[in-house]
């Protein structure tokens, strides 16, 4: 399956389009280097996503056969290994403390 349509299947990344442009930015990366939107994910590959106010990795545990899963079974296809929450930083206030 596609790198992209793994992740949008998986719930990971909300549309292919979007799974799509990470990759081609770069933001996409499959055992420690950029990947593209038509790789091949296989099992025990290591993906890091790293989005504006996200950053994970995920190994995955077994290949999606259909275009679809149901929202309580997508844990069986992969296991998170990092998920951390970015803080985003409004620079303007912390630069004018009187206004």
């Amino acid at each position: 399956m596609r790198l992209d349509k793994y992740l949008q299947v998986t719930g990971l990344i909300k549309r292919r389009a979007l799974a799509n442009e990470a990759c081609k930015l770069g933001l996409v990366k499959v055992n420690g280097t950029s990947a593209k939107a038509t790789r091949e994910v296989v099992v025990d590959d290591v993906i890091d996503i790293s989005l504006a106010r996200r950053e994970m990795s995920i190994k995955v545990l077994q290949l999606i056969n259909g275009n679809s899963l149901k929202k309580t079974i997508r844990h069986e296809y992969f296991t998170i290994l990092k998920d951390l929450e970015k803080m985003v930083v409004d620079d303007f206030w912390q630069d004018n403390p009187d206004e």
